[in-house]
């Protein structure tokens, strides 16, 4: 008898949840995009009710909303929102600095700087702003506390509805090599103060340019 739980049904559902949230994260798919479940499933290969499904996990998620006469769409964070985890984004990941100051191994800080030296070569754009999630959930792993991974965890996803990376500016994008590597150094040196300050600093930062980026969208609308 087949468990519910890998079922075909819920193994395609699965997948399209991945599926749903890696085009989300890569930007494939954008804040305010509807998923339309008949288009999805096509290019999935699979039928509607896995991709219902998840949407549905989406939706469960707080990454999708359901407008009236529109559907299932990808929801859209407000200035609030935006200010209000940025806030938290900053709590958590400079608690994080500070134990990974402490407690990272010289392997794992040796892998950190291995993803800043990447970072520095790549380039503006989506490749940057995988490396810059890379070097974040590897910090985050190096501080040793899975109550902070669990919490970082969750405010991740709704992280993944900011929006356009601003690592796609060049300004923006060599303001976070040298980010990463005040917190790199600091982490070396096993200074938690000093991790926690960078840490901030690049949380900060980040913060003024999401702020600017929406601002010359709301400029953009202004202008339709």
């Amino acid at each position: 008898m087949t468990d519910e739980l890998t079922s075909p049904e819920n193994l395609q559902g699965n997948a399209a949840y991945r599926a749903l949230l890696s085009d989300i994260q890569n930007g494939h798919i954008s804040p305010g995009d509807r998923l339309r479940e008949t288009d999805i499933a096509s290019q999935l290969g699979v039928s509607r009710t896995p991709v219902r499904e998840a949407i549905r996990q989406l939706e469960a998620d707080g990454l999708v909303t359901h407008l009236p006469r529109v559907g299932a769409t990808v929801r859209k964070l407000d200035y609030s929102e935006v200010m209000e985890l940025y806030e938290m984004r900053s709590v958590l990941e400079c608690t994080a600095a500070r134990m990974a100051a402490r407690a990272a191994s010289d392997v794992e800080i040796a892998e950190l700087a291995v993803i800043c030296d990447d970072l520095a070569k790549v380039g503006k754009g989506t490749e940057a702003s995988r490396l810059n999630r890379q070097f974040h959930r590897a910090l985050l792993e190096a501080a040793k506390n899975r109550f902070l991974i669990k919490s970082m965890l969750a405010l991740q996803k709704a992280m993944l509805i900011l929006g356009r990376t601003t690592l796609a500016d060049e300004e923006r994008y060599e303001s976070a090599i040298a980010e990463h590597a005040a917190i790199l150094n600091a982490l070396s040196a096993r200074d938690g103060d000093a991790a926690e300050m960078a840490m901030r600093a690049h949380i900060t930062a980040g913060q003024r340019a999401r702020i600017r980026a929406l601002r010359a969208e709301l400029d953009d609308k202004s202008l339709l």
